[in-house]
């Protein structure tokens, strides 16, 4: 059975089997291959090679081409969601829309997409794509479910706790959940744990996207990698804020929107005052024990799989990994 540690090391050394820089034309591929080269955590192809060793005798290598699907796809998501934010920096670099232009960020972004489903008809046989072709088509749709909603957000003052929910689950956790699915779908297992493994990936997704918003604001930023504070400047409708705003009334709820209406010439103060706000609330404890249920919750239902604990020991040690990272 391979460790998180020599699951990644194999998505990555995958990864640049792939040589996307030698494809033509330049100027589509060039800007793929920098968006891969980028790195990351690798989490979804890692965990779906984790699932199918799980119920294939420790052997993830049949699900390493869906793993690779399933990367190339997330940072396809990825480029967009920059294009759309105007982000201007991806993992501390620039990012695709600003290197090269936005028509070109949709373009290869579109590429990506497709090359994702390419990878998948032509890896595996006609008995197991009917049976994850679908997964992988219902979460690509989901995802741009969330991010509309993720984008209507922004214009709305009256985002509930479970509209938000439901916007990141959508936007990220499906593909965790998906990944998930699919490793163990590949891996041979059965309908009931195929749907324990899929729900358990959507609460190790939530527990990830909350944990991130805790991390923009109280992370060490030099642990962190980049400056906390962006969804604050950004008054980006994040949980924390979500919960802030019903936590507040009358002359409080006048200072929040106060707060808020601060430019980027009051950067520092005006995270440094709704940070305050957030502390005075709970709510960092608050959201920190969302954290903690939701893992607790995907833990419970990757330990009562039929392939049993020891199988899937590092999708456990991954989840948990996941809830206390500090970046």
């Amino acid at each position: 059975m391979y460790t998180t540690r020599e699951l990644t090391e194999l998505v990555n050394n995958t990864l640049d089997t792939l040589h996307l820089n030698r494809l033509k034309p330049d100027n589509l591929y060039e800007p793929i291959s920098y968006t891969i080269g980028l790195g990351g955590k690798r989490i979804r192809p890692v965990l779906c090679c984790a699932a199918c060793q799980a119920f294939n005798n420790g052997d993830p290598l049949p699900a390493l081409d869906a793993a690779i699907a399933l990367e190339i796809y997330h940072n396809f998501t990825l480029l967009h969601d920059d294009l759309m934010d105007n982000s201007p920096t991806r993992r501390g670099k620039t990012a695709v829309h600003k290197k090269w232009n936005p028509n070109q960020a949709i373009l290869s972004g579109d590429a990506m997409s497709i090359m994702s489903f390419k990878i998948l008809s032509e890896k595996y046989p006609a008995e197991i794509l009917k049976k994850i072709i679908i997964p992988f088509a219902k979460l690509s749709l989901e995802i741009c479910d969330g991010q509309q909603y993720d984008m209507e957000f922004e214009d709305r003052d009256d985002v509930s706790a479970e509209e938000y929910t439901d916007m990141i689950r959508l936007k990220t956790a499906v593909l965790l959940g998906g990944a998930l699915e699919i490793g163990a779908t590949i891996g041979g297992a059965d309908a009931v744990d195929t749907k324990k493994i899929y729900q358990a990936g959507i609460d190790m997704g939530l527990a990830f996207q909350l944990q991130d918003d805790l991390l923009d604001v109280y992370a060490n930023e030099s642990i962190l990698g980049k400056p906390t504070g962006g969804d604050i400047v950004n008054n980006k409708k994040t949980l924390l804020l979500i919960k802030a705003f019903e936590k507040t009334k009358g002359k409080s709820r006048e200072k929040l929107n106060d707060y808020l209406s601060w430019g980027t010439d009051k950067k520092a103060e005006k995270i440094k005052a709704i940070t305050e706000l957030y502390n005075q609330l709970g709510i960092k404890e608050e959201v920190s024990q969302m954290v903690s249920d939701y893992t607790e919750n995907s833990l419970n239902n990757l330990k009562s799989l039929s392939c049993g604990e020891d199988a899937i020991m590092p999708i456990i040690e991954l989840a948990n990994k996941l809830k206390s990272r500090a970046f």
